[in-house]
């Protein structure tokens, strides 16, 4: 492959695993071995699967029944309301996208999907992290967003992996390592970006294969990914790619190169014809909200084969960062209310990370929920935040969440009460000022460093324009406390 030259010698430094002794590290993984308790949830996972294989028409509504069941005690009574509301009607969207996962994907892949997401990243690792969390006071991550090199085959405008330069690699012994150290603390999702991932594709497989029990994606432009790899994927089971795309031809060829949307199509097809999951990876600016938002793209993408859609805002990161790629208030409650719109009608699971704060409590950043990685090994709060105190080569994992810069995190979240203004750095500039500044925290470009005062700066009247639309939208929503109506459970 023209792009997967070798890795610079000694470009990433000595893996993690190499600075602890080996007693020590020895004593760790035994922990990181299933309980029984853990090997329960696993076994009856592997039985309700297999029973849905049978007739998932007729099983998912008698698990259903089972559930009701089961709560006798009524203590999730709004969520047994909405699964009867997806199951109790075949014409609905979600029932249609769940019903979808049997007729369009492999039966191998979607048996390590259920088994992997649904009941290692969820039900054991949740509760893993919870008794890590209590444990040690700080946060601990639902998933671990790490870049495997910084290298990438094109050059997108306002991409801020740009900044990072393009020879910066972590070895497959210390991706390997993060690995380890975060099913310990009970993380079993990890998240691939950049660069671009797939210039480590052989790496990637390696480290799917190394770890059956997790479930790896990756945010690629989809250029690389070619039909060997998809075989791959079918032999590993456990990695889902998604693929950045900005809208039709013309939206997603002017940022990033011309030809690359024909490309993205190709790989899509290839996936679905192999029946392969993969979803898309959208960053919505000033210039591509129509196309983004358009049903008709949100039908393309179904008819295409894609599972789910995540959408970012664009974020001004990096000196050279273009502003003028900021949406307005408008165009951002545009994308608020149609993807809202579409979640109703379109089989097709979507997440909108700065508009859906209020179904997680605000910012996830800081081991809330995820942390970043990158090539060089520093340990961000987040894919945005260039900023760190703490590198994988000289603090472990667990260390690093309970750094100064990631307490601050946990001690400020949330940033705002209003769960429409959750970043500390976009919505709240001067929260993350005051975070980097106290901790001593430096800058992770590793070109041209930026002053977290500049950054502040860029974000003050994006985050003033904005806060009159945000207390507006707010004020209607269900969580929202004081707004008159009763938060739901």
């Amino acid at each position: 492959m023209r792009f997967a030259w070798p890795l610079p010698e000694g470009a990433a430094g000595p893996p993690l695993w190499s600075l602890k002794p080996m007693k020590e590290r020895k004593k760790l993984l035994d922990m990181s071995e299933k309980t029984i308790p853990e090997n329960v949830k696993s076994f009856v996972a592997k039985q309700i699967l297999h029973y849905l294989d049978e007739d998932p028409d007729k099983a998912l509504p008698n698990l259903l029944s089972w559930a009701d069941k089961f709560d006798k005690d009524n203590l999730f009574p709004s969520q047994r309301a909405m699964f009867h509301k997806v199951i109790d009607n075949p014409d609905n969207n979600w029932y249609r996208l769940i019903k979808s996962l049997w007729t369009d994907l492999d039966a191998g892949v979607r048996k390590t999907f259920f088994q992997n997401f649904i009941v290692n990243v969820n039900l054991i690792g949740f509760a893993r992290q919870e008794k890590a969390e209590k444990e040690h006071g700080c946060n601990i991550p639902w998933a671990i967003l790490m870049d495997p090199t910084s290298a990438c085959n094109l050059h997108c405008t306002g991409c801020w992996a740009a900044d990072y330069g393009n020879k910066l690699n972590m070895s497959y012994e210390t991706l390997d390592d993060i690995v380890r150290q975060g099913t310990e603390l009970g993380t079993f999702l990890y998240i691939f970006s950049g660069g671009e991932p797939m210039v480590r594709k052989a790496d990637i497989l390696k480290l799917c294969q190394a770890h059956p029990d997790c479930m790896f994606l990756a945010f690629t432009n989809g250029t690389l990914i070619d039909e060997d790899f998809a075989d791959g994927m079918l032999r590993v089971k456990n990695f889902v790619p998604a693929i950045s795309i900005e809208g039709f031809e013309e939206a997603t060829d002017g940022r990033r190169g011309h030809g690359t949307y024909q490309a993205v199509v190709k790989t899509m097809r290839l996936l679905q014809s192999k029946k392969l999951p993969f979803g898309v990876s959208c960053c919505y600016t000033s210039q591509n909200i129509d196309s983004l938002s358009s049903e008709e793209f949100f039908d393309s993408l179904i008819a295409d084969g894609a599972k789910f859609a995540w959408f970012f805002h664009y974020m001004p990161v990096g000196n050279d960062a273009v502003t003028q790629l900021l949406p307005s208030p408008e165009q951002r409650e545009k994308m608020y209310s149609r993807i809202r719109a579409y979640r109703g009608t379109k089989p097709i699971f979507t997440i909108d990370f700065q508009n859906d704060g209020e179904y997680v409590g605000g910012c996830i950043a800081g081991g809330r929920r995820y942390i970043h990685i990158n090539a060089n090994g520093d340990m961000e709060p987040c894919a945005f935040i260039h900023y760190s105190d703490s590198s994988v080569y000289d603090k472990t994992l667990l260390e690093a969440l309970k750094s100064p810069l990631f307490m601050a995190y946990h001690d400020g979240q949330p940033f705002n009460e209003n769960m429409f203004r959750p970043c500390p750095m976009l919505e709240n500039p001067g929260k993350l000022q005051e975070m980097v500044e106290k901790s001593g925290a430096r800058s992770t470009d590793m070109q041209s460093p930026e002053p977290v005062e500049n950054l502040t700066k860029k974000c003050q009247p994006y985050a003033e324009n904005w806060t009159p639309t945000a207390g507006r939208l707010w004020s209607c929503s269900p969580k929202c406390k004081g707004c008159g109506q009763r938060e739901e459970k």
